[in-house]
């Protein structure tokens, strides 16, 4: 099995796409961009050239993940979510520069949620629905609200674990995994 697309789908000669990823209806992958395996993109979702989408990615509804984006293995990008590349967009510039942003690995994004370009999301962070992310998020930190702001930690599965200012020794000493075992 190679990658499957709907045959709505827009996949350019010159678009890498890894082994079991699915490209769902109305979705564009541009020539240059790097889609790792089983990665799942949803309807209406556009990956831009030189954009670089880890394994196992999801990608939800009406994402559009542009130039200078790096996202890594295992993050989720909820629906309608923003991720930026340009901090003074003019409808007119001739001279504008990409500014890069990158997801770490096993963070999680939420539903039309904006990450601003030029900021990092650490490992295993999840970014509240509708939060606007200005500035870089910690490894396995939980930040909502507008600016985003910082609302506790949480471990691997997404168990808040601390509320406190500082991360915890492990944030993935979590009870309620524990429970799970």
């Amino acid at each position: 099995m190679t990658w499957i697309a709907d045959p709505t789908a827009v996949v350019e000669e010159g678009a890498t796409l890894g082994e079991g990823t699915r490209v769902w209806h109305h979705a564009h992958v541009r020539a240059g961009a790097v889609v790792g395996r089983g990665c799942t993109l949803g309807k209406n979702v556009y990956v831009d050239a030189g954009a670089v989408l880890g394994d196992r990615v999801k990608v939800q509804n009406n994402v559009s993940v542009y130039t200078g984006v790096t996202i890594e293995d295992e993050v989720f990008l909820g629906p309608s979510c923003v991720l930026t590349n340009d901090l003074r967009p003019r409808a007119t510039s001739t001279d504008w520069q990409v500014v890069p942003t990158l997801v770490r690995r096993g963070a999680s994004i939420g539903a039309n949620a904006t990450i601003v370009c030029g900021t990092t999301v650490g490992e295993w962070a999840i970014v509240a629905a509708g939060a606007v992310v200005t500035r870089d998020v910690a490894p396995h930190q939980l930040v909502l609200g507008n600016p985003a702001r910082h609302h506790g930690w949480v471990c691997r599965r997404g168990h808040v674990v601390s509320r406190a200012d500082e991360p915890p020794a492990d944030p993935d000493d979590c009870p309620s995994c524990e429970d799970d075992r």
